[in-house]
């Protein structure tokens, strides 16, 4: 048995009932108790070790709720696009990945946002001037376009007799030649052909992805797959690493569609696992993406009569839902467009609705039959009527604000009035729903404190608007530092072990380098982590 005095600085529990605390003590990786630093000492005897705070904020650890975990930790060795606002800087960055990379291998990577050059979709000649002869794919900062070159398309056989896939398009010049840019499903046509990654490559980027959370105090991530459906390597290596002692951190493992009827045929269900490895939900797209305005809309965009491009049609939604939750799987939805999120709330209450017994309410429904909850992922934009239909079937909201940040130009100009209603954190917080925060890293960067920045302020990083977005819509501190805790955990089924640092939890902890309740709002995403902790074990310390 060992123990463990946490003292001399504020400790935010997270609890409602006792949100702050002078003194925490720890016994095999468990909170025993939290008070004044005698009561502690009372209940823990004299400890075995004390970790001094030196007058520094201990909060409980953070947990993405959204992350492609896998796809994180290699984009750390691809080029990385984030941010450029110069497409000649962009080129720049191109043409040394080249030069760096062996002959043959693809050029991989991606975050470019075309909006921030103006609007300029780069083509297949940019790139191939950019990385002549060698096959490169490069993806927009939200996954659901990519930029290929001439050579990527020649080894995929595509050209203009190339027939758009089904949920997919190829953007074409006015002779019906491919541009190079591939939306969606058709992004495929062209990534089928990148070679397999192994399995030392992928445990290396779980213990990569979850070093750099590290250093921002997190020690927990929600697993998505990447647009190759590839979740049976990524499960079952998640598996090789917790048995053999290498699993870095806490993880929730959603289900891709290759999965699901392999689900259904072994009748596995949602919240099979532990604390540091559980199965999740089946995690399918119901629509694109803001940017590339292919989000599934009631009304059109601002200026014209598009509305957005379905991945998955309303029938085979409803079926989804039907067959999962049916079989106690939850599912976990890409939503983007209000039509997206309606048609998945819709299809859920369909499915409930067979199972519920009289007197109980549709979330009574849901509690019952699924050991985990259901829930939408992104929720960007939400008919108002829609959003109390969360807490009714408790279905999770599972949002990230930092979508928010680099979004809200391009919300403002093709979302217009609706956005009183888009990325409505606190709207869905007041009706009661359960908030789950994250990144959707590498789409946006795996720093929870942007996110948690922009949650409060409502701002671009660089301080605009001074008035906030939309402010009626951002949280409290409190709110959304549960979301990264309380809320992730309770879409694992967890939450009465981890998110708070109360007694009978496990002793997740996170030592900040700003107090994330006193510190200007402003700074909130300049934070990070003096120190790390999983069950009472430090796994990362700087500076501390």
């Amino acid at each position: 048995m060992t123990t463990m005095l946490v003292t001399n600085g504020p400790i935010y529990t997270l609890d409602p009932a006792k949100p702050v605390v002078e003194a925490l003590g720890i016994r095999d990786g468990i909170v025993c108790a939290v008070g004044s630093r005698a009561d502690v000492l009372a209940a823990l005897g004299t400890p075995d070790s004390t970790l001094d705070l030196q007058g520094k904020a201990a909060i409980p650890g953070l947990t993405d709720a959204h992350v492609h975990i896998i796809a994180t930790g290699m984009t750390l060795r691809q080029v990385r696009l984030y941010g450029y606002t110069d497409f000649a800087a962009v080129r720049k960055v191109i043409g040394t990945a080249d030069d760096r990379l062996p002959a043959g291998v693809w050029l991989q990577g991606g975050g470019w946002d075309h909006t921030l050059w103006g609007g300029y979709w780069p083509t297949a000649d940019d790139l191939e001037q950019l990385a002549p002869g060698r096959p490169a794919l490069l993806s927009r900062k939200d996954g659901h376009s990519a930029w290929v070159n001439h050579t990527a398309m020649k080894i995929a056989g595509i050209d203009r007799h190339t027939a758009d896939p089904e949920g997919g398009h190829i953007d074409r010049d006015v002779n019906g030649n491919p541009t190079g840019i591939f939306k969606e499903t058709a992004i495929n046509l062209v990534r089928q052909h990148i070679p397999e990654t192994t399995d030392e490559d992928r445990r290396a980027a779980v213990t990569d992805a979850f070093a750099e959370g590290y250093t921002y105090g997190m020690i927990g991530m929600h697993s998505f797959t990447g647009t190759r459906r590839d979740g049976f390597n990524d499960l079952r290596n998640f598996q090789y690493m917790r048995e053999h002692g290498q699993l870095p951190g806490r993880i929730l493992v959603q289900i891709d569609p290759d999965g699901f009827e392999h689900m259904l045929g072994l009748g596995l269900r949602s919240g099979l696992g532990d604390d540091w490895l559980r199965v999740g939900a089946f995690k399918f797209f119901a629509d694109g993406t803001l940017g590339s305005e292919t989000a599934d809309m009631l009304a059109p965009f601002e200026g014209g009569h598009n509305l957005g491009l379905p991945t998955m049609s309303r029938e085979e939604i409803f079926d989804n839902a039907r067959r999962a939750n049916q079989n106690g799987i939850a599912i976990s939805v890409h939503c983007i467009g209000d039509g997206a999120n309606r048609k998945v709330l819709d299809a859920i209450e369909a499915a409930l609705k067979p199972m519920q017994k009289p007197g109980e309410t549709l979330s009574e429904t849901a509690m019952r039959s699924l050991a985990v909850p259901n829930r939408i992922e992104h929720c960007q934009l939400l008919d108002p009527t829609d959003i109390p239909r969360f807490a009714a079937m408790n279905v999770v909201a599972s949002m990230q604000p930092v979508h928010m940040i680099g979004d809200l130009d391009t919300a403002t100009r093709l979302w217009g009035k609706r956005n009183a209603t888009s990325y409505a954190w606190r709207s869905v917080e007041l009706s009661g729903a359960v908030l789950a925060l994250g990144s959707d890293a590498p789409v946006e960067s795996l720093n929870p404190w942007l996110s948690i920045y922009g949650a409060v302020t409502r701002r671009k990083l660089d301080g605009t608007p001074t008035a906030g977005w939309y402010p009626e819509q951002a949280l409290t501190r409190f709110s959304t530092l549960r979301g990264f805790t309380v809320g992730a955990a309770y879409c694992a089924n967890s939450h009465t072990r981890q998110g708070t640092l109360m007694p009978g939890m496990v002793a997740d902890l996170a030592v900040m380098k700003l107090d994330p309740f006193a510190c200007d709002a402003s700074q909130l995403q300049h934070n990070t982590a003096h120190l790390t902790m999983i069950e009472g074990n430090v796994v990362y310390r700087n500076d501390f």
